[in-house]
């Protein structure tokens, strides 16, 4: 029985490797913290991202109405 970790080596080109449960568990805990401090650089940069798409925050929206 192959696993996906057998499947992913092979398409690199590199033997089958073994993969103990404490490895594994590394593994694990390293995605997700990469996907959890993807997570928070979004939402510390929110501002920025939305300002690319061109979208305001109410906040702007209403200081825009004050001016006028």
């Amino acid at each position: 029985m192959m696993h996906v970790t057998d499947v992913l080596l092979s398409v690199l080109g590199a033997p089958p490797a073994y993969l103990d449960p404490g490895s594994g568990s590394i593994l694990i805990q390293l995605l997700i913290a990469a996907l959890l401090g993807i997570g928070i650089a979004a939402r510390s940069y929110w501002s920025t991202i939305k300002g690319w798409f061109g979208i305001k925050s109410k906040a702007e929206d209403e200081d825009e109405s004050d001016d006028k």
